[in-house]
């Protein structure tokens, strides 16, 4: 996936290094119905501290009902919810060590900014000199100090999320979870603020649980992404590794564009795969996160566009080499976008339009297509 949100570049928190016997959030086998409807079916998941994790899933797949789980707002119907070492079952929501801020932003109407900021250590009656100088400090971090005295509703939409992420902030949580924030902005300022969020959370250290169903969102600004589908849980990893390495069809065609070939294993030898496919013969590397395969098995393989090599001639000696007819084509500036159709196959290729004066292939025009063997990724299912 191509995309024109930057992660920032501020030096990331190792979390690989995090204690895995004392997360900041663990869930064990939690389960939560509502009527006959299964929201969220038996997910176990670790969420280090000081990572920047999110729940990523289309509307409907249960990642909200889990945030609300975690944040007290909701009970589970089995399983154990975990936050800090700690059991949360007997924990009220307003004493657990976590803030939300919501998509509709929630600021008070009748407080200014520095109010609104203010709001929960007042409730914790926090001493006023103490109470000032948090305020002050997370205004300066969020960077919304000119705007101490206007009311929300002189704010711009990414002015209040600002103001929603200060007032969150400001009360220093373990945990700060995050339902969809930036949902309700245009496109141009919900990449401004996912670079400024990414950044905000290395700064402060704090563990963030983020929802969103934003594919760029998502690989953008985690650390680690867990993929939800229909209450469960599909796969969770570093974020180039489940775009690069997808487990199930699901997770490969949800998070971002892809390929699909249906395949029969041929013969495995150390590491590598042959196939017949209705391209033809083809090979495939495996790695540790692939599934082993056995002569004879059908099975899919996943290539992303931007893997698929276009070529108006073969290239010389590579394997995975085959002829295909070139149907339609968007040009998007960095890229051409390529819908081409083989015998019995439609695939996408992505190429950067990286050389000066580059002519594109044109509609009709055939073309040699390559999939690389290391860029085939086997599926489970």
């Amino acid at each position: 996936m191509h995309s024109s949100t930057e992660r920032a570049v501020s030096a990331p928190i190792d979390t690989t290094t995090a204690e895995p016997s004392n997360p900041a959030v663990e869930l064990v086998n939690v389960c939560r119905r509502f009527g006959e409807v299964a929201a969220v079916t038996g997910i176990s998941l670790s969420v280090r501290r000081g990572e920047f994790f999110s729940l990523l899933g289309p509307s409907g797949c249960g990642k909200t009902t889990l945030l609300r789980l975690i944040a007290g707002l909701d009970l589970p119907d089995s399983g154990t919810v975990i936050i800090d070492g700690r059991e949360a079952a007997q924990i009220p929501a307003h004493r657990r060590p976590v803030n939300t801020v919501f998509q509709s932003y929630a600021l008070f109407p009748h407080l200014n900014v520095r109010e609104n900021v203010a709001f929960g250590l007042r409730m914790k009656k926090i001493p006023s000199g103490e109470l000032e100088r948090r305020t002050r400090r997370v205004m300066e971090l969020v960077q919304i100090t000119e705007l101490a005295g206007r009311q929300p509703s002189q704010l711009s939409g990414g002015q209040k999320q600002r103001v929603a992420l200060a007032r969150a902030i400001v009360n220093e949580p373990q945990v700060l979870l995050l339902d969809e924030p930036l949902g309700a902005l245009d496109l141009q300022l919900r990449k401004e603020l996912q670079v400024e969020l990414h950044a905000l959370q290395r700064r402060l250290g704090i563990t963030f649980i983020l929802v969103t169903h934003d594919q760029e969102e998502a690989l953008a600004m985690s650390d680690r992404v867990g993929v939800m589908n229909a209450g469960s849980m599909e796969q969770v990893g570093p974020v180039e590794e489940v775009y690069e390495r997808p487990r199930t069809r699901f997770v490969a065609q949800f998070l971002g564009s892809c390929n699909l070939l249906a395949a029969t294993v041929e013969k495995t030898v150390d590491g590598r795969i042959w196939v017949q496919t209705s391209l033809g013969a083809g090979e495939a590397t495996c790695d540790r996160h692939s599934r082993p395969v056995q002569k004879g098995e059908t099975c899919t393989l996943a290539i992303r566009p931007e893997k698929v090599r276009v070529s108006a001639s073969s290239p010389n000696h590579e394997p995975n080499c085959y002829r295909a007819r070139v149907v339609d084509l968007t040009y998007t500036g960095s890229e051409t976008q390529y819908r081409l159709e083989a015998p019995g196959v439609s695939m996408k290729a992505w190429v950067m339009n990286a050389e000066v004066g580059s002519a594109p292939l044109r509609i009709g025009q055939e073309a040699m297509v390559q999939l690389p063997p290391a860029a085939l990724v086997i599926l489970d299912d």
